[in-house]
């Protein structure tokens, strides 16, 4: 039953992103994913094939990702069944808000606009939490340490490596207006209080 959650949860949230950021691309175009820095493009390959891989076998034949099970208790699983299903609708969410403004790279678009509504309001990269908060979600369902550790991978690549890039991008396409947004919101998370000025 696990596995046909997983399924379900998987297929909404790329469905959803694949539609949306199609949209984006016919409106406005998209950055090649090249004009990335080599090293940038090597670090999401290492992360997203293994990250991928599990989480595709796994859905695909259990037995094939067995030797990575975890013996948790249901409860377990059932979070990462509720963190799952609330992952579809905030992939939605993020995604519709961030409109044409989606991109697969850390540049930025010649139009660029910087977003403050929606989940923007509170979180600088809402897009980053629900990507993570999928495969956290699948893990626990799968009760799998490879799937959950390679969430965890990347989540500290997000954090080290892709984050402080995009935002060097965005200080740099927006200026005092970015680095005020920066104070006053989380990066992943909403910030408990606004930090001080």
């Amino acid at each position: 039953m696990f596995r046909w959650i997983a399924l379900s949860v998987f297929l909404a949230s790329v469905s959803i992103s694949t539609l949306l950021r199609r949209r984006a691309r016919r409106a406005v175009g998209a950055i090649p994913r090249r004009l990335e820095p080599s090293a940038l493009i090597a670090m999401r390959l290492l992360v997203a094939l293994p990250l991928f891989g599990g989480v595709i076998a796994y859905l695909a034949n259990p037995g094939w990702m067995a030797w990575a099970s975890l013996p948790w208790p249901s409860w377990a699983r059932w979070l990462g069944v509720a963190l799952g299903v609330l992952v579809v609708p905030a992939s939605y969410w993020v995604l519709n808000t961030l409109g044409s403004n989606v991109s697969e790279t850390v540049l930025t678009k010649q139009h660029q606009q910087l977003v403050r509504t929606g989940p923007y309001r509170w979180v600088r990269h809402p897009l980053y939490t629900t990507g993570t908060a999928l495969f956290v979600g699948i893990g626990l369902m799968a009760a799998n340490w490879f799937i959950l550790l390679w969430a965890g991978i990347a989540l500290i690549g997000l954090l080290a490596a892709v984050i402080p890039r995009e935002e060097a991008e965005l200080v740099s396409r927006f200026g005092d207006e970015y680095r005020r947004y920066q104070r006053e919101t989380g990066a992943m998370l909403p910030l408990l209080r606004t930090r001080e000025r």
